[in-house]
């Protein structure tokens, strides 16, 4: 059974699952389906075109189906897709995508936490199990892998890519692409060593976290470059998962991952 408070107004369009409950002053659009057990709380926003899954919480505030903040944007049907058990703090926004994009939606996945005044922008896709914290700022069409967490007021550059189980340090400007398992920080950015105790509180063994810090290492300390690096893991390094993980993101980057560390005078 559904609690709907009467102050809150709820389109009749609106698909509603079972054991939602909608706070005072709360608005929900027409085009909006919810999933079971969701909680949207007072004078929080969900605008035309969100597909919501079960047992997510919005915060006071939250703006969720905002049109894209992008002059490309024609008026065309885009969407916003949020999975289970997402946490959408207070006053976070999350806009729709675009067509421009070639995506047309913007999605949020299982378990992820948007923590207060975040922000994500049209066409985003962000993994499972993500920590934003608060006052991030991601531009369109970021993309972040599951488990990877970004500290507050970091903004990230349009078309950025964050890979799985990556730590991007709080104030961080994100121009580069961020690989996966890293720790990634300073101004500008610079690789910071691998995520070990991130990896460790997940699970990984210690010869796993060891054979990210020498692939790395090959990568940013061998004195190769980028490509000649990769050869040699390729070569040299046993085929796993976290070996290809790591290869399959630095192909797959336009953009280029972060440098490494600056000398210190």
């Amino acid at each position: 059974m559904n609690k709907i408070h009467p102050l809150a107004c709820v389109s009749p369009e609106a698909v509603l699952g079972d054991n939602i409950e909608v706070g005072p002053f709360a608005f929900i659009d027409a085009n909006v389906q919810i999933g079971d057990g969701c909680h949207i709380m007072n004078n929080a926003t969900v605008l035309n075109h969100v597909k919501m899954g079960k047992n997510c919480t919005v915060f006071p505030g939250a703006v969720i189906g905002a049109i894209p903040q992008d002059l490309k944007f024609e008026g065309e049907e885009s969407w916003v897709e949020i999975g289970d058990r997402v946490n959408i703090r207070e006053c976070a926004t999350i806009n729709r995508g675009t067509k421009a994009s070639g995506k047309g939606v913007t999605r949020i996945g299982d378990d992820t936490l948007l923590m207060s005044y975040s922000h994500i922008a049209h066409d985003c896709q962000i993994g499972k199990r993500c920590i934003i914290v608060s006052y991030v700022g991601l531009a369109g069409e970021t993309d972040i892998d599951d488990w990877a967490t970004l500290g507050g007021k970091t903004g990230s550059h349009q078309f950025s890519r964050i890979g799985t189980h990556a730590f991007v340090g709080a104030g961080t400007k994100i121009n580069k692409d961020v690989p996966p398992y890293v720790l990634a920080g300073r101004d500008p950015i610079v690789f910071e060593g691998v995520n070990r105790i991130g990896l460790q509180r997940r699970g990984f063994s210690e010869e796993q976290v060891n054979e990210i810090k020498d692939i790395y290492d090959t990568i940013y300390f061998n004195g190769m470059n980028v490509s000649q690096a990769m050869e040699f893991i390729e070569a040299n390094f046993p085929r796993t998962e976290i070996r290809d993980t790591i290869l399959n993101f630095i192909r797959n980057s336009p953009r280029g991952i972060i440098p490494k560390p600056r000398e210190r005078k």
